[in-house]
């Protein structure tokens, strides 16, 4: 399975970018899919979910500025509006939870100030 994240890109904070994943398989039929970051010297962590029924879920660092959506078995997307410079990293998507071997390149989320 490949998946394939994009969107990323420059922006100045306050701004916006939505980022797309797709999946090679429908491997989002069945299982939960999420978004993560990672930033220079940290460790990955999630940034927000959504269940098979749509069921959401947001770290608080985003909640009210980050959209989950998924609009088939292949596809998700994430909305990311008030963007500031922490949240500056590279965003993967994955299962939630996620699986080792789905961790693709990411899309790397630049926020000047």
């Amino acid at each position: 399975v490949q998946l394939q994240a994009s969107g990323g890109g420059l922006v100045q904070a306050g701004g916006s970018l939505r980022l797309s994943c797709r999946a090679s398989r429908n491997i989002f039929r069945v299982d939960a899919a999420g978004w993560y970051r990672q930033a220079p010297g940290k460790e990955r962590e999630l940034v927000a979910s959504i269940t098979t029924s749509g069921r959401t879920n947001y770290a608080d660092f985003v909640k009210g500025r980050f959209t989950i959506a998924r609009d088939n078995d292949y596809t998700v997307y994430l909305q990311m509006n008030s963007l500031n410079p922490e949240d500056t990293a590279v965003y993967y998507c994955n299962k939630n939870p996620p699986r080792y071997a789905y961790w693709g390149r990411g899309t790397l989320v630049t926020v000047s100030s």
